[in-house]
């Protein structure tokens, strides 16, 4: 069952888009992870889903319920994390969960603030006034306001941003563990963090996504385009053009002491190539060792190529427009 659906989302502030036709799923029981660069549109979808901003276009559902058809039902099936957490500095932490709670119709507000606050190690700062605590605190009473009243999906905007990496490893396994009986969604422009929490990514970038998969499938989405690393005791001024030239390589990045970095479709053959080249030469090869790319690598690629095609099209069509008013003329 899809318990977050975005269809065609389209977000446009003036004459500028936002996000467009951004489109996916999220399946119950799913940690997915929304990744990229800053100013890539991760908000902007996420205020849409929670119903905080309309859409321009295109439709969102939460828990089967319409973001903004049915609003007060998402609400109640949905908990939200903004990046800047809606906290009461002068109100106790225990004080303020049992007004969020309030808010939002819990029953038995006692017994829920008392669980929340077990499940985000809260107990022992219960009646500390909230403008005292620790940026890494203030995080955690911020989840806990977004799970006061039992929610089944949880939206998290750049949960761990401002933390320590002390702080940062508790916030990642908290939700960790909250993804055992929830739906989450969670934005984030660190890579190692989705990588750790996230079953699933979809990356955005410049407003679409231009990636949706788990982080071991993106790795392979590159099949064959992995980083072969050389290091070389006597390196030539002209290794790079050499390196290449040879079949498959994209791409020759040197990292100085003679060690180089090789990368595209480096198959056992092309690695044998490779030593039969450095050994024709008497480049002296001491060590070459091969790795796959990482999901930073993926992401930068993958950003980088859309950033690319877009640009392309940008200047094909004013060479269209260019091509036109010399005709008219």
């Amino acid at each position: 069952m899809s318990m977050i659906e975005a269809v065609g989302l389209t977000k446009y502030y003036g004459s500028f888009a936002a996000i467009r036709g951004v489109r996916f799923k999220v399946d119950e029981g799913e940690i997915v992870g929304l990744l990229g660069p800053n100013a890539a549109g991760k908000t902007t979808t996420m205020r849409i889903l929670t119903g905080y901003t309309p859409p321009s276009d295109g439709t969102a559902t939460v828990a089967g319920y319409d973001v903004f058809a049915d609003s007060l039902k998402v609400r109640q099936h949905l908990g939200y994390l903004p990046e800047t957490v809606p906290l009461y500095t002068d109100l106790s932490v225990a004080v303020y969960l049992d007004f969020m709670a309030s808010l939002r119709g819990v029953v038995d507000r006692k017994k829920r603030v008392a669980k929340v606050m077990g499940l985000c190690a809260l107990e022992h700062v219960a009646d500390v006034v909230i403008g005292k605590l620790s940026k890494g605190y203030r995080q955690r009473v911020g989840l806990a306001q977004a799970l006061v009243h039992d929610p089944p999906v949880l939206i998290l905007d750049e949960p761990t941003i401002g933390l320590d990496p002390k702080q940062v490893a508790e916030v990642r396994s908290l939700i960790k563990g909250l993804g055992n009986d929830r739906t989450i969604i969670l934005s984030s422009h660190i890579l190692s963090e989705v990588s750790q929490v996230c079953n699933r990514v979809i990356i955005i970038n410049e407003g679409q996504v231009v990636a949706e998969d788990t982080p071991e499938r993106l790795n392979r989405r590159l099949k064959g385009r992995q980083c072969i690393t050389i290091r070389l005791l006597n390196p030539t001024d002209d290794i790079v053009n050499r390196l290449g030239s040879v079949p498959g390589v994209s791409a020759v990045e040197p990292r100085g002491r003679g060690v180089y970095d090789i990368e595209g479709d480096v198959a056992d053959e092309r690695r044998a190539e490779i030593a039969a080249l450095a050994s024709a030469n008497a480049w002296g090869l001491v060590e070459m060792y091969t790795s796959g790319l990482s999901l930073e690598d993926i992401f930068l690629k993958l950003t980088d190529t859309e950033r690319g095609s877009r640009q392309r099209g940008r200047e094909m069509e004013q060479s269209r427009t260019a091509q036109e008013h010399r005709r008219e003329k």
